[in-house]
């Protein structure tokens, strides 16, 4: 129960069920010192929030506090990914360790049977199973899929998971806290990462790892200087605004970032091109215990709000894939997930390598 209005009405789904329901919220944060100001979740307010639905439902109400292990498990790895030129996406990683592996063994240490989160995803048991086997699948409603950032569960925390709001819509989900009587009915939504406020991330990289915010040149392909930064954390594969340097003929993009020299390269839109890459810490959804030998031909995302697009994936060794697209795709960044679907089934993903 992180004070939202998904986790509260999860809650409330549950108690109506007439499941025997705890309520258990994360401290994740230092009481203010890292992320001072600015709504965040699972700090201050939020578990407040979350103390008064737990009341509201009657429900027994516990916080854990896991402030270290985020740091550890998500922050750092944050920053670091920053600092080595990539573009993190730390709420895949606050799902794979602090959530369904901290929180779901003390889940487990209190004797539940479940976990249910207020993720707008579906579990589904194939049919004549026994039970396990249980496959991760979109949500049902486009705008609040979550299934990006869920590639990395493993087989074995799915089958004690419960996604209740993967039916449903935002809509239907603010009706039913109206319902219950939740204080969290109209609360808003956070659009920033939890930890980073305002989308700040140099203020919190800095705080993180002090001195890594080095400035450096801005060159073109050829290695022309066309300008300079402030850090290379400021940029990301893609970027077309915000690049400080004018009087160019054609509108420049980052192509990528060198952590090496800090340097921030830019090209003409056609430079953005891929055609193929790698992926780190494969994990695999799809039937069979691992990704076949001859590789799968189906759909990914290299980004949350990108659509899905045709590919080739092939294992390679030490947990690693090739990717082969079909057609050039723009924007594959470093450290961003890449994940793969089969129609709305999802069957797995990796995290995405810098280029050799």
């Amino acid at each position: 129960m992180s004070g939202g209005v998904d986790s509260s009405v999860t809650a409330g789904v549950l108690a109506e069920a007439g499941w025997e329901v705890v309520g258990l919220t994360m401290q994740l944060y230092d009481h203010g010192q890292m992320v001072p100001g600015g709504r965040t979740c699972c700090a201050g307010q939020d578990i407040h929030d979350a103390r008064r639905v737990a009341d509201r439902l009657g429900l027994p109400h516990y916080v854990m506090d896991y402030e270290g292990n985020f740091r550890r498990d998500v922050m750092d790895p944050f920053a670091d990914s920053y600092v080595h030129g990539e573009t993190p996406v730390p709420c895949v990683l606050c799902n794979q360790t602090v959530k369904f592996r901290d929180l779901l063994g003390a889940a487990r240490d209190l004797g539940a049977d479940i976990l249910a989160t207020g993720h707008y995803v579906r579990r589904r048991v194939p049919e004549g199973s026994d039970g396990t086997g249980a496959q991760l699948w979109r949500g049902a409603d486009p705008a609040k899929d979550q299934s990006y950032f869920l590639f990395a569960t493993t087989r074995d925390q799915l089958d004690v998971l419960r996604f209740p709001l993967g039916s449903l819509d935002k809509a239907r989900t603010r009706a039913l806290a109206a319902r219950y009587g939740l204080a969290v009915a109209d609360k808003p939504e956070s659009q920033d990462i939890c930890f980073v406020p305002g989308g700040d991330y140099a203020r919190i990289v800095e705080r993180l790892r002090p001195g890594a915010l080095e400035p450096g040149e801005i060159v073109d392909l050829s290695g022309r200087v066309l300008g300079r930064h402030e850090g290379i954390i400021h940029y990301t594969v893609g970027q077309r605004r915000g690049l400080g340097i004018g009087g160019t003929a054609e509108p420049l993009y980052v192509v990528r970032l060198d952590p090496a020299t800090h340097r921030v390269v830019v090209g003409p839109k056609a430079a953005l091109g891929r055609t193929a890459f790698t992926v780190r810490a494969l994990n695999w959804l799809g039937d069979g215990a691992a990704l076949p030998a001859e590789g799968v031909h189906t759909h990914i995302k290299i980004r949350n709000t990108f659509d899905p697009v045709s590919a080739t994936v092939t294992p390679l060794a030490e947990g690693r894939a090739a990717v082969r697209l079909d057609a050039p795709v723009h924007g594959v960044s470093p450290g961003q997930a890449c994940v793969l679907y089969d129609g709305d089934r999802v069957l797995g993903g990796g995290w995405i390598e810098r280029e050799a």
